[in-house]
């Protein structure tokens, strides 16, 4: 399935995108989850009756009617691995591979949805693109294994990991760069793990204005999606809802010659095979 979270005529909702519209799970499950986070930590009977539900007969809303919320509008935690292709550390000038991932976070309100802006913020003009997929935690844990780590995925998403370079290099610490808000846009829904068995043979594209600008293959990852899961999960515990960024390939603006900035009226698409097309202009902080 393709769930997603949206509103519509001004109430917020998730449900189950088919073709063209979406199938309202927030209103036909009768409100027992509020959230698409909630409805992932229900449980897989829940999400055995909205599979159910979801048939193209069942259509509620055109999604062209409907405006897109990230994927978690409400996420606990947003856990971000920084440097996880050898593309994007060669064009890091100055880093090496660490022995164990780089991370950092995101809070929730740095997000936005598909077809909704990108906000370059006053402070800056050093707004970098960074397409990434995101990983959507549906079963909690502790002390993952590697081996069971997939088992407590629900689903796949794609993610701009939009970042503000010279907020982000103030000091050795990425959190003020990677927390403006609304520069991380997240959708246009995930994935169910159940459709994506190998996360790793998917392809990763960021377009700028229509310019492949990334491309890399999920296979390329250094720390590939078990093994962060096992790692954070090991000084964390991880619910429902939670999101994990597993880092963007090379390519990314900061690192071209000349630098390549995003402005006010670019278009940034990000796509990974099997699951979509994220896509958002860019507009400057009123």
């Amino acid at each position: 399935m393709r769930l997603m979270s949206f509103t519509v005529a001004g109430r917020p909702s998730f449900g189950a995108a088919i073709g063209d519209g979406v199938v309202d799970l927030g209103r036909r499950l009768g409100g027992r989850a509020a959230s698409l986070k909630a409805f992932l930590a229900a449980g897989p009977a829940l999400m055995a009756e909205a599979r159910a539900i979801a048939r193209p007969e069942t259509v509620d809303h055109k999604l062209a009617a409907l405006r897109f919320l990230p994927v978690i509008p409400d996420p606990g935690k947003i856990v971000c691995v920084g440097l996880n292709y050898r593309d994007h550390v060669a064009e890091a000038a100055g880093r090496d591979v660490t022995e164990k991932p780089v991370i950092f976070a995101r809070f929730a309100e740095s997000q936005t949805g598909h077809l909704e802006p990108l906000v370059k913020p006053r402070a800056s003009d050093k707004l970098d693109y960074e397409g990434e997929m995101a990983v959507i935690i549906g079963t909690a844990g502790r002390h993952i294994s590697e081996a069971a780590a997939l088992g407590h995925v629900a689903g796949y998403a794609c993610y701009n990991e939009g970042s503000v370079r010279d907020w982000q290099r103030h000091t050795h610490q990425y959190t003020p760069g990677k927390n403006f808000a609304a520069t991380g846009g997240f959708g246009p829904w995930m994935v169910t793990a159940d459709e994506i068995p190998d996360p790793t043979r998917l392809t990763l594209t960021t377009r700028l204005n229509g310019e492949v600008v990334q491309k890399s293959g999920t296979d390329l990852m250094i720390f590939p999606i078990p093994e962060v899961i096992a790692y954070v999960s090991t000084f964390t515990p991880l619910a429902p809802g939670d999101v994990i960024l597993t880092g963007t390939p090379g390519g990314v603006g900061s690192r071209r010659t000349p630098p390549v900035w995003l402005k006010a009226g670019d278009t940034v698409e990000v796509e990974i095979s099997g699951i979509g097309t994220l896509v958002n202009t860019v507009a400057a902080e009123a």
